[in-house]
């Protein structure tokens, strides 16, 4: 069983910046970010490598957020920019043995571990 604790969460204006953190008890392979906004389904974020050398995102956060990996700690970061309203939601932190050179992963969502989860809220 792998743990995943996230961190970083908050309140932010438009425009504004956060960075999550995600922890996990174990090394796997693709790990990846996720959110839930109220009302809508889970929406796949970004997704990286286990080496940290391949990254997907989602077009809605592309050139805005960025993923990275510390492999020697076994954590992941996303780091958000420009931040805007409709990114407000809970974000997960994903973890899989399975690997993710492509989107495939980002768009099923198919992780075998998944955090609890840390809010982002973005407004005014």
């Amino acid at each position: 069983e792998v743990q995943l604790v996230e961190s970083g969460g908050g309140l932010v204006q438009p425009g504004g910046s956060l960075r999550l953190s995600c922890a996990a008890s174990a090394s796997t392979n693709c790990m990846g970010w996720f959110r839930q906004a109220p009302g809508k389904g889970r929406e796949g974020v970004a997704t990286i490598t286990s080496g940290g050398t391949t990254t997907q995102y989602a077009d809605s956060v592309k050139g805005r957020f960025t993923i990275s990996r510390d492999v020697t700690q076994n954590t992941i970061k996303l780091q958000m920019n420009n931040l805007k309203p409709e990114d407000t939601a809970m974000y997960s932190c994903a973890a899989s043995f399975g690997s993710c050179y492509d989107k495939s992963k980002l768009l099923s969502a198919d992780f075998d571990y998944w955090g609890h989860g840390t809010q982002v809220t973005v407004s005014d």
